[in-house]
């Protein structure tokens, strides 16, 4: 089965030398992707070049990427779509991008690099491309993973959000984590329900032993 897992965060430039991102390192990513190679699966690793997990990728393929974009452009022109099994979108992706930035004066201005002697910088921000939304129309057979990490609210707040995930987006199942969630993960899988695991090692078991599941109901219903 071949198998994508998406890790580390993008970022949006402000100028060729400033970015903004997120704050993730790609570590449960990698793992996950390795678990994954570990038992046989043709694992390709797309992972955002400011990662700073030194863990090495032990997969069929690593691919680097950048913007939200970026990604998106990578994922979307991959050969033999159908023949992907599993989309694990781990990548803790932009929310917004920089569309134009503003001087103390009001003036839309533009730069290389910015010279802190200019002064205060406004940026104004727009919401960067979903991907979530766009996987299913991309890898129409594969069972596909979607992450949700919530802050605010409580946790029944931050489960609703997640069921509303996987309706929203077509997919398969939703890693739930954050403040609001509170300690370790959530799975939420529709045919099997609420799962809580107690680590990064519990849910990297519950994926592949959910994923494997899959992989079997494929070879019995297949044709002889």
């Amino acid at each position: 089965m071949k198998i994508i897992v998406t890790c580390g965060p993008s970022y949006e430039p402000i100028d060729q030398v400033r970015r903004i991102s997120n704050f993730s390192t790609g570590r449960l990513g990698i793992a996950l992707a390795n678990a994954l190679a570990m038992r046989g699966w043709e694992v390709m690793c797309f992972k955002g070049e400011q990662a700073t997990c030194p863990d090495p990728l032990r997969v069929h393929a690593t691919h680097l990427f950048s913007t939200n974009q970026n990604l998106a452009d990578r994922l979307a022109s991959l050969p033999e779509p159908e023949r992907i099994g599993a989309v694990f979108h781990a990548a803790a992706l932009c929310d917004f991008r920089v569309i134009r930035i503003v001087n103390e004066a009001g003036c839309e201005i533009s730069a290389p690099k910015f010279a802190t002697s200019g002064g205060q910088l406004n940026l104004v921000l727009a919401p960067t491309i979903k991907l979530l939304p766009l996987l299913r129309d991309w890898f129409p057979r594969a069972r596909i993973v979607g992450w949700k990490y919530e802050l605010n609210g409580t946790q029944a707040d931050a489960l609703q959000k997640a069921w509303q995930q996987i309706q929203d987006n077509r997919t398969d199942a939703c890693v739930l984590n954050g403040a609001a969630y509170g300690t370790g993960f959530g799975l939420c899988i529709p045919e099997r329900g609420f799962k809580p695991l107690p680590d990064s090692a519990g849910l990297i078991g519950a994926l592949s032993e959910w994923l494997n599941d899959f992989a079997m109901a494929k070879i019995s219903s297949a044709p002889a």
